[in-house]
């Protein structure tokens, strides 16, 4: 199954959890619709990471793909494992097929 496929099927299934990685602002000018805003920025990002269920998918994605990527590798450090990294916002959009909504 193509990770497309597999994305999508869990978000429709409405299983897996969209993580925005950005800062507040960047959240508020734009995101996917029904994301949860976990700011790699903040000091308690590992904290709020650690709260989180750790045997769900989730689908990380911020502004270019840098800090989603950063923010999987922590994740898979403290025991996720269903983790796709959508990259940027637009990427994340198009792949999931969920309109970016403001705040």
């Amino acid at each position: 199954m193509s990770r497309r496929v597999r994305v999508l099927s869990s978000v429709a299934a409405e299983r897996a959890i969209i993580l925005d990685v950005r800062t507040p602002e960047e959240f508020a000018a734009g995101h996917l619709d029904g994301a949860v805003l976990v700011d790699i920025k903040d000091s308690s990002f590992d904290a709020k990471i650690a709260a989180l269920d750790p045997y769900v998918p989730y689908v990380v994605y911020c502004r270019s793909g840098n800090r989603s990527a950063q923010a999987v590798e922590r994740m898979k450090a403290v025991g996720f494992t269903d983790l796709t990294d959508l990259g940027s916002l637009e990427n994340a959009s198009s792949e999931t097929g969920i309109a970016i909504v403001q705040s």
